[in-house]
């Protein structure tokens, strides 16, 4: 076991070639949430006080990173963006900062990203290391994702990347008209992913996908 190299290499760049290939074998499309995956340093998301195998961070599977929370694997993370099908400059809200690895995805494929955090130690760690790896279209927010950013609405999109107790209404009215919300629905490990679409206020139309498991969503922050 090593700990995480602070650096980029050909090997790791080949790893994410293969990785984005798995993508595509496992019915992934989208070009944009390929390139993505083919271009994002999965591990170096993993936290320096995190010891595995570098070669692990692209494999398909998921690792804890500490406040109980994981950085999801990586078929999960190209999914949900496939979902939201995103085009160039939009507006994106994500419910779940973790360790930054979807944000980063997202904003490679060339959306705008507000991220929201509700544990302080994930969000101290994750904020200055995406500004330390160069992406300035992503924004972190500490915060309780149950009340998304009004400020910042209307959003195109939102992502939540925990498990869905109930439907989060005030992100529903965050939402811009005609955008789409991408969400596992249900208990922790039984989660139906969702994508709404808003036709008009209080205009939804719902279509469900395939089955999941997440870390749950909670409300508040914790300190």
């Amino acid at each position: 076991m090593i700990a995480m190299q602070q650096q980029d290499t050909y090997r790791h760049k080949g790893l994410r070639k293969e990785l984005a290939n798995k993508m595509r074998d496992k019915g992934i499309t989208d070009p944009t949430v390929l390139n993505a995956i083919e271009t994002v340093p999965r591990h170096l998301f993993f936290g320096t006080d995190t010891i595995f195998h570098e070669a692990q961070a692209y494999e398909d599977i998921a690792f804890q990173i500490g406040s109980g929370q994981t950085i999801s694997q990586p078929y999960t993370v190209s999914y949900q963006s496939q979902l939201l099908e995103i085009t160039p400059r939009q507006k994106v809200l994500e419910i779940g900062t973790g360790s930054g690895y979807q944000a980063a995805v997202l904003a490679t494929m060339g959306a705008r990203v507000y991220s929201i955090e509700r544990h302080r130690a994930l969000y101290d760690k994750t904020k200055p290391l995406l500004e330390k790896m160069g992406y300035t279209n992503v924004k972190c927010f500490f915060g309780d994702g149950f009340e998304g950013q009004p400020a910042y609405a209307p959003f195109d999109k939102i992502i939540i990347t925990a498990a869905v107790p109930e439907m989060p209404h005030k992100l529903l009215q965050q939402l811009a008209v005609g955008g789409k919300i991408v969400l596992p629905f249900g208990t922790e490990t039984n989660c139906d992913m969702v994508r709404i679409t808003k036709h008009g206020e209080n205009q939804f139309s719902e279509e469900v996908f395939g089955k999941f498991a997440f870390v749950p969503m909670l409300k508040g922050k914790v300190f």
